[in-house]
């Protein structure tokens, strides 16, 4: 009885969270749409021709005459919903930030959701507050880029592998279909496929029939795709053509960020998208295997202007809104933005230190995880005080801390590990291709909820509350 009504308490904040969430990100949405710049111009672009019952093309002049070329340069996945909105309420740059604020909402409601499967019911609900009131994401909702969406569909995944986990099979195959469409959207979410078997039963046969299950559900989630690729296009792509053009400017880029790529670069003759990121991903092999020495180099760059600060979305309406954002606002914005982001950092690693500091703490637990928090202390410290902030080396060593076998380390339940591989994945993807920082939106609901879990019990004292939590 006492569970259902504890249950019954947990939906109704869930309730209030997403009223929270939705005020300001409606707002963003309304107050600041522009008209969409940068590669936002793009989706927006494939989705009024998909609304327009064109597809997912272009049209390009020879001779004179406009031909319809198919396309898959950029991912589908977003655009493809903005058109099915396009298609049904119309094509107002409203459209687009509206549903972005409705997103955000959602997602603030599943990482709530999502972390009660790992934390206690106050620090899930710590979680969410911090999603919901993170300024990044909120100011997201204006920007018509796919991280969002993304974002969500990366947490829904193993909430639905959780929420189903007494039917396994179910479960995997419904986690995979979500990072299908997750693919779809952003395709790096593919390699968050293994995380799901984190989500699943324990034992290792279970485990990998749960990565297999995933695997196959949600490469046929994407397959009506890629076989249209396969037939309308100049060959066969799983989702899009950029990923040989990103591994390209990973490899040639000077500052570790995205570069231009020209002719001169390595691919003169282009006759298709397909043939041009085959092209690309040969010069950016070539470009590796000559020099991996500097390619190696390049990563601590790559990873710093993707953790380093929160700018893109302030620049983005900056962009699209030049006399809106004056330069004091910018420079405001881009720092309030920075702030609430590297504390989150900050104190997402201290979801690898376990509160000892009691009477009845052992000794060597008691000097263990002191050591663990002086460290983190330490770089967070180092990384505020210096010109650079290089606040990328506490996401880049989080997982791998989180792995050490530390005497008295806390427990890390499905969500958090499901987290921590998630901050992984990212930082590998942006050590390979390149680095901004509106790539590391996709694992801010992970790091919330890693903050939530700041500070827990060490593992044989959450052993004994094991049966209070998992059971939303």
């Amino acid at each position: 009885m006492k569970r259902a009504h504890d249950a019954g308490h947990d939906r109704l904040f869930s309730l209030a969270l997403a009223i929270v969430a939705l005020i300001p990100r409606l707002f963003v949405a309304v107050a600041w749409a522009r008209e969409p710049v940068w590669d936002g111009h793009y989706y927006h672009f494939g989705a009024q021709r998909i609304a327009d019952g064109l597809g997912y093309s272009e049209d390009v002049l020879r001779n004179g005459e406009a031909l319809w070329k198919p396309w898959c340069h950029y991912p589908v996945g977003y655009s493809a919903v903005l058109g099915g909105l396009y298609k049904v309420v119309g094509q107002g740059l409203w459209v687009a930030p509206v549903f972005n604020a409705l997103v955000g909402t959602l997602l603030v409601v599943v990482v709530h959701r999502l972390a009660r499967y790992g934390l206690s019911p106050n620090r899930a609900r710590a979680a969410g507050v911090v999603a919901a009131l993170h300024p990044g994401l909120a100011v997201y909702s204006a920007v018509v880029m796919t991280e969002g969406l993304a974002a969500l569909l990366l947490m829904l995944a193993p909430w639905v592998t959780l929420r189903l986990r007494r039917r396994w099979i179910w479960a995997a195959a419904c986690g995979g279909i979500v990072l299908g469409l997750a693919t779809l959207v952003r395709p790096s979410s593919l390699l968050c496929i293994p995380l799901l078997a984190l989500c699943g039963p324990r034992s290792l046969k279970r485990a990998l029939a749960t990565l297999s299950i995933a695997g196959a559900c949600a490469l046929f989630t994407v397959s009506p795709w890629t076989i249209r690729n396969c037939v309308v296009m100049d060959g066969c792509a799983l989702v899009s053509t950029n990923g040989g053009w990103n591994l390209a400017i990973g490899a040639k880029t000077e500052t570790g960020r995205f570069r231009t790529l020209r002719a001169t670069d390595g691919c003169p003759i282009v006759t298709g998208q397909v043939q041009q990121d085959r092209c690309w991903a040969a010069v950016g092999k070539r470009e590796i295997l000559r020099d991996p020495g500097r390619w190696l180099s390049l990563i601590p760059r790559k990873l710093a202007h993707t953790y380093d600060h929160e700018s893109f979305p302030i620049e983005y309406l900056r962009e699209a809104d030049p006399a809106s954002w004056h330069e004091s606002r910018r420079v405001a914005g881009r720092n309030l933005l920075s702030l609430f982001h590297r504390l989150l950092l900050v104190a997402a690693t201290l979801s690898t230190v376990a509160f000892v500091f009691r009477r009845t703490a052992r000794r060597e637990v008691v000097l263990a995880q002191g050591a663990v928090a002086v460290v983190w202390a330490a770089l967070s410290l180092w990384a505020a005080v210096t010109i650079e902030h290089p606040f990328f080396i506490l996401p880049a060593l989080l997982p791998l801390v989180a792995l050490l076998p530390m005497p008295g380390r806390p427990t890390y339940r499905p969500p958090l590990a499901f987290s921590l591989g998630l901050v992984l994945v990212t930082s590998v993807t942006h050590a390979i291709f390149f680095g901004d920082d509106r790539y590391h939106i996709v694992a801010t609901p992970a790091l919330c909820l890693l903050a939530a879990a700041a500070l827990r019990r060490p593992a044989h004292d959450n052993a004994k509350k094991t049966s209070k939590l998992g059971q939303p």
